[in-house]
């Protein structure tokens, strides 16, 4: 109806008022409908006619706002609906939002409102204020937030605050949700009905990140804890499944060695003895992992979130602003010089006195100290038990002393034998002990039996968050667990982690990944299908981050990705065909000679075409691989291989590969044209008078696009004399299609992108051609 707009005011305002007076019609039916068309009419009015610029404000948002609050249930809806995609699509201003949706938003969410009306009013402001600025939530709305936090009559309201409490959080910031939010948070992490525990632990980790380092260790954390223990097992299940998220917000450049630039590319931290240096994976390593430009972002898991705090920034306008989360410990560097014992020695003072990460069991700590000395520690530390990290080393320093005193004892005494609760393996102090106690848990069958039966799987999810949050220092403490699950039974569990090994290769480092990720990636590269996939879509990503004699050794290994469980999974070898194509960088160009080539010319005669399009494209990046690197031989052996294979082809889709191959060959000036109109051109001409029409296509598309572009003097004579001399027939050529791309100007049949693909035929055609 908008359509037949005049540019006369009147005329529009004659029309804008019958809308407005159908919008009271007394049929439900009627009401809906127009709340379907306003999003379409508001749409128009904003592109279409910017010289009524009020109409919308002044016409539409009214009855958007008063069907807020329809006896009729279908017509509230709609108009919510149309709320939602108003905002979205930036149509309704920030005033009008003010003066008139939000007021009627806190009418409807009245102690004394309707409970219908109330409770989807709530649902209704919770999604709104996604879409509007700090300001007008936080003097408009979240007050109201906070009292509906505490409603005690509906717990359909307080479900509803639950399940978009992070979104709150994250609008407001740090300050407000640390004044106002957070004690309704502990409110409803403790509330009866375990659908709204259920509903915090969900949103635990948006939480988290609005809140400072300080509040996170101290308050969070053990709240967590609770969920975690909680006595539904929906709620531990919930809370399980964001544990890693959870602890990915611990997570810091000076305990990862790893941060993110604002483009989402992982780069090194190094600090250096004159001040910090940052480096990416190009600049800090030697030739053996030097492709490493593209540095990944985490795709499987939790991304390093930065905390919205008002501290300083880092110094390097790179650094995005972490902030240290450490308060210090108690100074026991005194008491610590009576433990002898070389680990605890060795240990630094202050932030990092009690790790131990490289304990390998207690007899290390206790094998040259006493008893009382390690009770002097543990009174020392009472003080400040309030630290979980001092409740976790308290918990070592006891079962250190425990083990003392079984020393001192007679072999016939008795004593209790049980071991320590926690592996001294496993002690770190990046983020609280009794987290990382629950993650590692994660694997153990029984939380399968009361917990989740997929709790592996969401382990392995989270694993190179929480592998980057602990640093590739405290690597040791997740080893056994990736182990575990790399072996776990339960196939989505191993796929899970072979999407992800790339990632992980990342986070650890050149030592750490030659030493325990390859020999797990060499696993997943003989298992199902369904999880050398995971390896296979980003085996490039992680090849590039080995040495060069480590990826050599699995050129020999290419070859079997050829084979999988069911021929008919084309997209696997569609899938090798497109790493390859990156991979050829990795290697020599004698070694892409002697394995790449052949395994391209075998999925080049692949049953399936999409397989075939792309591996000519990867027979055409082997091509300019030799040239580049000067191998003019190699190259001239693969062209004569390519001419005999597909130029003189039995098969007709044979022939036109080598069209699209020529084609390919000149855009992507693979060798020097000279080269190509030698040894190239001659055959590609030849085909000019094939009896398949579908093959003479693509060698007008290949002549007229690409060859003819390159101009005269790239040609010997009698070459572009043959040149022009084709083109003339091929633009008399009987069939439709090789007339209309012999000459047509080839700037009108490019794809924007550069591409040729297989010809597609734009125009009405008098017969059919036989197609891939």
């Amino acid at each position: 109806s908008c359509c037949p707009f005049s540019e006369n005011e009147n005329d529009f305002i004659s029309v804008m008022e019958t809308v407005a007076r159908m919008s009271e019609d007394g049929e439900p039916t009627v009401r809906a409908e127009l709340m379907e068309q306003v999003p379409n009419i508001a749409m128009f009015l904003h592109e279409s006619r910017p010289n009524f610029p009020a109409a919308f404000s002044r016409y539409l948002v009214p009855i958007v706002v008063r069907y807020l609050t329809d006896p009729n249930n279908q017509v509230r809806k709609t108009s919510q609906a149309a709320l939602l995609v108003l905002l979205e699509q930036g149509l309704i201003s920030k005033a009008d939002m003010e003066t008139k949706v939000c007021p009627v938003l806190l009418d409807l969410t009245e102690p004394s409102s309707d409970d219908d009306y109330k409770i989807e009013a709530v649902a209704i402001m919770c999604k709104v204020v996604t879409m509007l600025n700090k300001d007008t939530v936080e003097h408009l709305l979240l007050p109201r937030f906070c009292e509906l936090c505490s409603d005690a009559r509906l717990f359909q309201v307080r479900k509803v605050c639950a399940a978009n409490f992070g979104e709150f959080c994250s609008i407001v910031g740090q300050e407000a949700t640390e004044k106002l939010l957070m004690a309704k948070f502990f409110d409803l992490c403790s509330d009866s009905l375990w659908g709204i525990r259920k509903a915090c632990a969900e949103c635990f980790m948006m939480v988290s990140n609005s809140t400072s380092p300080e509040v996170r260790r101290a308050k969070l954390s053990p709240l967590f804890i609770s969920l975690i223990s909680d006595q539904s097992r929906w709620v531990r299940q919930a809370a399980f499944q964001s544990l890693g998220r959870f602890i990915s917000t611990f997570a810091s450049p000076s305990t990862t060695g790893l941060y993110f630039r604002e483009d989402g590319s992982l780069l090194e931290h190094v600090s250096t003895v004159d001040g910090e240096e940052l480096n990416s994976f190009d600049d800090s390593h030697t030739s053996g992992s030097r492709d490493r430009q593209d540095c990944f972002s985490l795709t499987n898991s939790t991304s390093l979130v930065k905390n919205n705090t008002k501290e300083s920034e880092q110094t390097d306008e790179n650094f995005n602003s972490f902030h240290y989360w450490r308060s210090p410990l108690p100074d026991i560097s005194g008491e610590l010089e009576m433990l002898s014992s070389p680990t605890l020695g060795a240990m630094k003072e202050k932030e990092e006195v009690l790790t131990m990460e490289n304990c390998a069991d207690s007899k290390s700590i206790h094998g040259n100290s006493t008893s009382d000395q390690i009770q002097k520690v543990l009174e020392c530390l009472q003080p400040h038990m309030d630290d979980p990290d001092v409740q976790a080393q308290v918990q070592v320093l006891s079962a250190a002393l425990k083990a003392a005193q079984l020393d001192s004892q007679p072999d016939d005494s008795p004593a209790e034998t049980s071991p320590p609760e926690q592996p001294l393996l496993c002690l770190q102090n990046v983020i609280p002990q009794q987290l990382l106690d629950q993650y590692l848990s994660m694997t153990d069958p029984a939380r399968a039996q009361t917990v989740d039966t997929e709790i592996a799987k969401h382990c392995a999810f989270s694993l190179p968050g929480v592998a980057l949050t602990l640093g590739r220092q405290n690597w040791h403490c997740l080893k056994d667990t990736y182990e575990t699950l790399a072996t776990d039974v339960q196939w989505k569990v191993r796929r899970t982690l072979a999407f992800s090994i790339h990632e992980l290769a990342v986070i650890l480092g050149d030592q750490l990944t030659a030493a325990d990720l390859v020999p797990i990636f060499n696993g997943f590269l003989k298992d199902l299908d369904e999880v050398r996939i995971g390896v296979l879509k980003h085996l490039y990503d992680f090849l590039k981050l080995l040495h060069a004699n480590q990826r050599r050794e699995y050129l020999y290994q290419l070859q079997e990705f050829m084979v999988t469980d069911n021929s008919r999974n084309w997209r696997f070898r569609y899938e090798l065909a497109e790493q390859l194509i990156l991979i050829i960088e990795l290697y020599s160009h004698y070694d892409v000679y002697d394995y790449l080539r052949q395994i391209a010319l075998t999925l080049c005669s692949d049953k399936v075409s999409e397989v075939r399009w792309i591996s000519y494209k990867l027979v055409v990046e082997i091509l300019q691989k030799l040239y580049a690197s000067g191998a003019d031989d190699l190259g001239m052996n693969f062209i004569n291989e390519l001419t005999v294979r597909f130029c003189h082809c039995p098969k007709w889709v044979g022939r036109q590969a080598f069209a699209f191959i020529c084609q390919a060959v000149v855009e992507e000036d693979c060798m020097p044209m000279e080269q190509f109109s030698q040894h190239m051109l001659p055959s590609l001409l030849s085909l000019s008078s094939d009896p398949v029409a579908n093959v003479r296509v693509l060698v007008a598309k290949a002549l007229r696009q690409s060859v003819m572009e390159k101009g005269e003097p790239q040609f010997e004579c009698h070459f572009y004399n043959h040149l022009e001399e084709t083109m003339v027939a091929l633009q008399s050529d009987k069939d439709r299609d090789v007339r209309f791309f012999a000459s047509l100007d080839p700037n009108k049949t490019k794809h924007t992108d550069g591409t040729c693909m297989p010809p597609l035929h734009t125009h009405t055609h008098t017969h059919t051609h036989t197609h891939l």
